[in-house]
């Protein structure tokens, strides 16, 4: 049984990563000022300058299904059997859905889609784990099966400047969004139900980064392996964040991502959080 790994853009793996088990991506689009890119094409910082410099808000296109049908399609060309999908939650994007309905289009390979109900690094962990299983040689039900036994561990938790961003994007509500204007706080979010709803509203960053902080030490109780520290053009800040962190918890494999041009778009700059799986957890 050969099972190839395909992920989007928005897990944020690094090329390292990428490259160690033969990652396929399936890129997201960003439009800033009607000027269409895949988002493998532009780098966060360029990204970033570009919106600070445009009056116009980006936006953000899930991929064709044409381009998972060709992917497919080469991939079984390439001899493989089955491929397992990770995608970004489908309670933001349709990208789950699409390579659904392309795995369907194409004979003679089997596609797991999976849904990891998440995004960014975090859902990196998933598409990790799954292309280790593969690399051991086994079969695309086991290792859904072992992705699904992770989902009890995996969370993620972040904290953003200005809360205009998911507004406009669709990803909160105007009531939301208003609420925490006039109040100025630093809302810490995470994914509920596949979508980002408010976790607490705290007034000052440094206090947020506090609570998501209270929240990683819980999830070390609970037996966590891996942890992500993700940042919207504020790498330095991060940097310190993940370093601090390490020195805490020895035990745990920690790395530094970041929120990309499809991500950062419905985040705005300057975000930041922390997200964490147990890459160890098993069916047995």
């Amino acid at each position: 049984m050969k099972t190839a790994i395909v992920t989007d853009s928005t897990a944020y793996l690094s090329e390292e990563e990428q490259a160690r088990y033969d990652i396929n991506i399936i890129p997201l689009a960003v439009n800033i000022a009607g000027e269409v890119c895949d988002e493998t094409d532009i780098t966060a910082t360029s990204f970033y300058d570009k919106v600070r410099n445009t009056k116009d808000f980006p936006k953000t296109t899930q991929p064709a299904i044409g381009r998972f049908v060709a992917l497919f399609e080469q991939l079984k060309a390439q001899g493989y059997d089955e491929v397992i999908s990770v995608h970004l939650s489908s309670g933001i994007s349709g990208t789950y859905q699409g390579a659904i309905q392309a795995g369907a289009m194409v004979d003679g390979i089997t596609v797991h889609a999976f849904d990891s109900e998440i995004s960014c690094a975090v859902q990196g962990f998933y598409v990790l784990r799954a292309a280790e299983l593969a690399a051991q040689g086994l079969e695309g039900t086991k290792i859904i099966a072992t992705l699904e036994a992770m989902r009890p561990s995996v969370d993620a938790y972040f904290i953003v400047d200005d809360l205009a961003h998911l507004q406009r994007g669709g990803r909160l509500s105007a009531a939301a969004a208003l609420i925490g204007g006039l109040l100025q706080v630093k809302p810490v979010l995470h994914f509920v139900d596949k979508v980002i709803v408010p976790f607490e509203k705290i007034r000052t960053r440094k206090k947020a980064m506090k609570r998501a902080e209270d929240m990683l030490a819980e999830a070390v109780k609970a037996g966590i392996t891996d942890v992500a520290v993700i940042q919207a053009n504020c790498e330095e800040e991060a940097e310190k964040w993940r370093a601090s962190l390490q020195a805490l918890y020895p035990q745990l494999t920690f790395k530094l991502s970041y929120f990309g041009p499809v991500i950062g778009t419905h985040l705005g700059e300057g975000a930041i959080g922390m997200g964490w799986a147990n890459m160890k957890a098993s069916t047995n």
